[in-house]
């Protein structure tokens, strides 16, 4: 019988947009059309920790409440601080590692896949980005689900890669890109006083605005 599936995504979140949540939906849809893994039992969206010291990105609480306001009308996305609230940043890996310790330690009934896009799975050829040990462990313990993006080829990039193209079987491509809304461009946007209206959900405006957030 194969395992429940959850599907976990680490990122800024900064802030969470429509893209984002559509990359879980298309990704069920597609797991679930293809029969290629258990049941989606539940979607997790982990901010990273602020000691990330990404440019631009505000405070992890301030990224929780919003990823939490964004998936409030969802009944299978949740967000979980868990990354966030740790002294400093922790490695994809060792996060993956922890939902799964928490979740299903024996691993008999769930199985966690992390979800990303086309531009995390090409950041595993950056040097000195990634401990190889680690991508093998993310691929063959959990396994990555992958949304492309405009302009990326992620069967090329895996064709390119000797350990990509070994564990070629460990990675779902979803040729299905969400619109191409960034968090960069919305950030852009509030900057310059432009409207992010029906980018990113209504409820993470209003927060942003109450926070006085990327002004």
């Amino acid at each position: 019988m194969k395992r429940k599936v959850v599907l976990l995504a680490c990122g800024s979140f900064n802030p969470i947009t429509h893209m984002h949540l559509r990359m879980f939906e298309t990704a069920r849809d597609h797991l679930t059309k293809t029969k290629k893994c258990g049941v989606i039992h539940g979607g997790i969206i982990s901010p990273v920790n602020d000691k990330y010291e990404k440019k631009g990105l505000v405070a992890g609480f301030h990224r929780v409440a919003m990823v939490k306001a964004a998936v409030g009308s969802s009944d299978w996305i949740n967000v979980d601080s868990w990354e966030v609230e740790q002294p400093g940043w922790t490695v994809t890996r060792r996060v993956i590692e922890h939902f799964q310790e928490t979740h299903d330690p024996s691993r008999q009934n769930l199985q966690f896949k992390l979800l990303c896009g086309a531009d995390l799975l090409e950041s595993f050829a950056v040097p000195n980005l990634w401990d190889e040990e680690d991508i093998e462990v993310i691929l063959k313990d959990f396994g990555l689900v992958v949304m492309t993006r405009a302009g990326s080829n992620p069967q090329q990039f895996i064709d390119q890669s000797p350990q990509l193209t070994r564990l070629k079987d460990f990675i779902d491509i979803i040729d299905e890109p969400p619109h191409a809304i960034s968090a960069t461009l919305i950030r852009e946007y509030l900057k310059s006083g432009k409207s992010v209206k029906y980018l990113i959900p209504d409820t993470v405006i209003d927060y942003i605005k109450q926070n006085q957030l990327y002004t």
